[in-house]
């Protein structure tokens, strides 16, 4: 199966290899000297200040802007007193600036409808932080806001002592969030990784200590000293007018104080190394083992030429191929790693990486240290094979295809990044135009030679960093330094075969049924959508969009799922997709399947959930036959691998058997037995469970779910013509087998429990806990009813982060989520979440039951109904335009019986909330005399 990449990728995949060291050219390229052309659709300039600019109109989404404020400064640059420092003041530009004191800034903006996380964030790294806004373009007002914001985040932070003192627990939760073995190992492996680089004691997250103790003035000093026009650019891409935008960044920014002594932003190096270096950890609550082989590389200062472009092809050649090669080893009967990949990029600013891992059984990674170092060596002594190169260049050629078959319909979003990556690094910035033009043009000039030869410039001894990471028990024996480079020469002294490259002339649908036809069609005019019955049952629901150009998804589901089948099959049932996927189809293995359809945009992916069975997928409407044949064939000729079998089985084995040793999936698993009441399939999965699993079993199960397409609904959401799909819907769709039976779903019994129920995990070392409730009961559902609880959430969720987070400054963050359930039976669940010092689990548990209490006795205030309101408006005007949501509805809409015009009747809902709505809905659906409490605690307290 072939995903669809976004363009922003494809630039990131092409240029991700121009600052390494190796270089790849060709005789054959003229002119490789001459840079990229920047796309002469971003305005781009530089204040007289030193600030720089991007500004693009984007039509995609309509009416909103993406805006970052980037910052080339990150962890890097702290002192020692100031450790964390850089990510602290990050967080306090959420907590008062000149023009909006202390939380007016995240007040205003939740009352425009942005929600805080995916519309409202930042992030700080070793060398950048980035600040992330997307606001609405139809009001002139807030655009003008949304400027004076990003303005006086670069340089009128307030920084107030009080502030700081409260955010300063946030942080703290934050850094406690991420204890644990990874962070651990990681502690002991960066100082290897980066050996004597200030990188490797430079974490962003910074030391405990320093955030306890520090004093105001420590993150004073640092905005000071780095907040600098000459270091920071504002990126603006959305539904507007480019010149307006353009006078409000120099409306805003050109009154900054342009820097009397400009500062240059330091080169901090990674020393290079001839010796190959080992950064070997092991933890007694690590889950997994893995391994890696990192090579380092100075920058190359060429990043924009077209020879920088030409390498990136090549390197996106040599990176696909390996890639499929080290996937095809995970379908061995015995695989030698889970999973592996190969990667090649810049997690700092003066080094570029590339790496190769593998993610292996526990005691496994001498093998897969082993499989990594063998198939590096296949193709530096045999090299890739024409079959393999043609192959990938098609599908490259495809994916660059669709992207600029969407070039008119690519969101705003995918530019920012492209943007913020040339300020920081100074990568290109071609158009898509050119980026498919010359690739075309460019691709065929690249020999297997040129591909070759890049592993033997990516692999060497110096600068290498063999990293091992494992669980610590009695059986676990954890390699050495010696037993990893005897690795290296047992591999070096072997014979290696060259790769053999099979592939199948096979049709992908050999024999086929009658051709059905469509009986009847129904119009639901309001909302653009057709239906069709089938003669053989199928139900066919349509809605052709000019969202995308170049996409079509779809979805189909059948009543049933795992609830048909027994107790005593049900690890069958549960992973028989799986098995059946990873079979391959027809005359096909799973490996000669990928192969046969890398030149194609598709993919089919079955499915089976506890009520139901089906599909999801998606496809280039070029690829649509295709589709439609990879549905057809799962029908009628789905079948079972013994090899696909042992390599699952195996990857499973490698996945349970340490799981328990990681504290947060041991919570997790409490919370699932607690909240099912220990039913038997809602067992965490163990080693013993593996012997459940039976191949033969799961294909009969899954040949009976798919057996009988009568009952089947297809949705199709995208770009496609009515009268040019019904000729496929009927061939495949309308001649897929059929009993017309007529099935529902069983009721399998698990239930929550009724009363107050609480469990208590003790797990780790870490002092930290995890605090899960689940409140729950009967429910009346209809859509009404189901939108009044998703609101319940969205108003606690603004309440809870003010309180727990912002004022008690106890928790990084409270999440919550809402489960209005229709069937089996009806019935809710409502999640609240949140990680907090073990010290702290009674104090805040006590402070959310105060809040469920106030809003229950007395409500809540208007203005967060309000910005809940707003919120959902916003959202749903850029639902409206997106295929995945329109596919998203209108199967709920079938799903639950209900009438698939009421999709755009939203707007109804979203006015009829009201203070009086949420505190009835408090009251319905937070009984605190009824929910499920687990609460994970480390194992040293009492």
């Amino acid at each position: 199966m072939k995903k669809s990449f976004f363009y922003s990728f494809f630039i990131f995949l092409i240029f991700s290899c121009s600052g390494s060291k190796p270089d790849v050219s060709s005789s054959s390229g003229v002119g490789l000297k001459n840079n990229v052309p920047v796309d002469s659709e971003v305005k781009m300039g530089t204040l007289e200040n030193g600030f720089t600019y991007y500004v693009r109109s984007n039509g995609k989404p309509e009416n909103r802007a993406e805006m970052l404020l980037a910052v080339n400064v990150g962890s890097v640059l702290e002192d020692d007193d100031q450790q964390g420092i850089a990510h602290f003041l990050e967080h306090m530009a959420f907590n008062g600036t000149k023009n909006f004191p202390k939380q007016d800034l995240v007040d205003y903006l939740e009352s425009i409808g942005l929600d805080f996380g995916p519309d409202l964030n930042a992030y700080t790294s070793f060398d950048e932080t980035v600040y992330m806004l997307q606001v609405p373009t139809d009001d002139e007002e807030k655009m003008d806001k949304a400027f004076q914001i990003l303005a006086d985040w670069a340089h009128n932070l307030t920084l107030d002592g009080e502030e700081i003192d409260k955010e300063r627990g946030v942080v703290i939760e934050e850094w406690r969030l991420g204890q644990g073995a990874e962070m651990r190992m990681i502690n002991e492996q960066l100082p290897v990784m980066l050996k004597d680089s200030k990188y490797a004691k430079r974490l962003p997250i910074g030391q405990k200590a320093v955030l306890d103790t520090f004093k105001h003035s420590v993150v004073e000093r640092f905005y000071e000293d780095w907040y600098k026009p000459e270091l920071m650019a504002v990126i603006a891409v959305g539904d507007f007018n480019e010149e307006s935008i353009v006078a409000l960044i120099n409306k805003y920014f050109s009154p900054i104080q342009k820097s009397i002594k400009p500062t240059k932003r330091p080169f901090i190096p990674v020393p290079d190394h001839d010796e190959t270096l080992f950064a070997i950890s092991s933890d007694s609550e690590a889950s997994y083992s893995n391994v890696s082989i990192m090579h380092k590389f100075d920058l190359d200062e060429d990043k924009a030429s077209l020879k920088a472009f030409r390498k990136g092809l090549v390197f996106n050649l040599y990176n696909g191929m390996l890639s499929n090669r080290l996937d095809e080893l995970t379908k061995t009967a015995e695989p030698p790693f889970l999973f592996a990949y190969s990667s090649n990029r810049s997690w700092v600013q003066s080094k570029q990486m590339y790496t190769l891992a593998a993610y292996v059984k526990t005691n496994g990674i001498l093998d897969g240290l082993e499989a990594l170092s063998t198939e590096i060596l296949r193709v530096q002594r045999h090299g890739f094979t024409e079959t393999e190169l043609n192959r990938q260049k098609t599908t490259l050629l495809r994916n660059m295809e669709k992207q600029f078959n969407e070039k008119d319909k690519t969101e705003s979003k995918k530019y920012k990044w492209d943007y913020k990556e040339n300020f920081m690094k100074g990568k290109a910035i071609p158009s898509i135009d050119f980026v498919y033009e010359e690739s075309q043009r460019m691709l065929p000039t690249i020999t297997l030679s040129d591909v070759n030869e890049m592993s033997t410039k990516l692999i060497s001894n110096k600068n290498r960093v063999i990293t091992a990471s494992s669980p610590e028990n009695d059986e676990i024996i954890i390699p050495n330094e010696t037993d990893l480079r005897g690795v290296f020469e047992n591999v070096m002294n072997s014979e290696i075969l060259p790769y053999v490259d099979a592939v199948s002339n096979e049709p992908l649908v050999k024999d086929f049924n009658n051709v059905g036809v469509v009986e009847h069609e129904k119009k639901h005019k309001a909302i653009n959508v057709t239906e069709w019955d089938l003669s053989n049952g199928v139900k066919v629901i349509l809605k052709p969009t000019d969202f995308k150009n170049d996409e079509i998804l779809f979805y189909a589901h059948s009543p049933g799922g795992t609830s048909k089948v027994s107790d005593s099959d049900y690890i069958s049932a549960q992973t028989s997709v799986d098995l059946i996927s990873e079979s391959g189809l027809g005359s096909f293995n799973k490996i000669e399947l990928d192969k046969l359809l890398s030149d194609k945009i598709v993919g089919v992916a079955p499915w089976i959930d506890e009520l139901d069975e089906g599909f999801q997928g998606n496809a280039s409407p070029q690829d649509i036959e295709t589709m439609f044949q990879l549905i057809y064939q799962y029908f009628n000729a789905s079948r079972s691998d013994t090899t696909a079998f042992l390599a699952y089985k195996a990857r499973m084995e490698g996945w349970i058997e340490n799981r328990t040793a990681r504290p947060e999936n041991v919570y997790r698993d409490s919370i699932q037995v607690t909240k099912s009441q220990h039913h038997f399939r809602a067992r965490p999965w163990t080693m013993e469970m593996l012997n459940e699993m039976d191949l033969e079993k799961s294909h009969e199960i899954f040949k009976d779910r798919f057996s009988d397409a009568g009952d089947f609904t297809f949705f199709f959401v995208g770009n496609f013509d009515l009268n040019e799909i019904r000729p496929l819907v009927e061939k495949y769709l309308g001649s897929l087998p059929s009993t017309k039976r007529n099935e529902t779903w069983n009721d399998i019994g698990m239930k929550m429990p009724r009363g107050i129920v609480e469990n208590f995990a003790k797990k780790g070392m870490e002092p930290k806990s995890m605090v899960h409730y689940s409140f729950n009961g009967d429910f009346n559902w209809s859509v009404k009813n189901s939108h009044v609880l998703k609101s319940l959430e969205s108003v606690l969720e603004i309440k809870l982060r003010e309180i727990m987070r912002e004022d008690m400054g106890g928790t990084y963050g409270v999440w919550m989520w809402s489960v209005p359930k229709h069937f089996p039976r009806e019935e809710y669940e409502f999640n609240i979440v949140f990680g907090c010092s073990p010290e702290n689990v009674d104090t805040l548990s006590q402070a959310l039951f105060t809040q469920i209490d106030s809003v229950q006795t007395h409500g809540i205030d208007i203005d967060y109904v309000s910005k809940v309101q707003e919120k959902q408006k916003q959202s749903r005007e850029v639902d409206l335009k997106e295929n995945k949501f329109w596919l998203d509805q209108l199967s709920s809409s079938y799903f639950h019986g209900l009438d698939p015009s009421g999709i755009i009747d939203y707007e109804v809902l979203v006015n009829d909330l009201s203070v009086e709505t949420i505190q009835k809905a408090a009251n319905d659906y937070l009984n605190v005399n009824n929910y499920v409490k687990v609460v994970l605690y480390p194992e040293n307290i009492d």
